[in-house]
């Protein structure tokens, strides 16, 4: 059997530009640890921050805030995993969980809460099992 590297080289491309156009809805959107971005940021899926972001967060999949991550300015989302700090309104429609190692300041809005004994929190709370965020869209 042999191939021609022309017949190799021009059917690549193009299984891989049929991948590229397919959205897959389990890929995370990672903004990695010595990033810093400034503006807002809007996604339909999952998002992971070990980066730094100054700016609005709007997203109807889940967030996690890792250890290194910092975001400063409104987030809204579905659910939301916090191990960094977060200063600025924060609305999640269902379960917020703020881990030991967080620090969040601002105003809170959520559906359920979890809160890990070590986790910092000052502002005001406020649990409703009414549509919060991103179900107003």
């Amino acid at each position: 059997m042999s191939f021609s590297i022309f017949e190799v080289l021009s059917k690549k491309p193009l299984s891989m530009a049929k991948l590229n156009n397919e959205i897959n809805p389990q890929v995370i959107n990672l903004i990695a640890k010595g990033t810093q971005i400034t503006g807002n940021i809007s996604s339909d899926g999952d998002l992971r921050i070990d980066g730094e972001i100054s700016g609005d967060l709007d997203t109807k999949g889940r967030l996690v805030i890792g250890a290194s991550g910092k975001i400063e300015g409104e987030i809204k989302c579905n659910s939301c995993e916090i191990s960094g700090t977060h200063k600025g309104k924060l609305f999640v429609s269902e379960l917020l969980s703020l881990k030991a190692t967080s620090k969040v300041s601002g105003e809170i809005v959520t559906g359920k809460l979890s809160i890990e004994p070590g986790a910092y929190f000052a502002g005001t709370c406020t649990m409703s099992d009414e549509p919060t965020g991103n179900e107003f869209k």
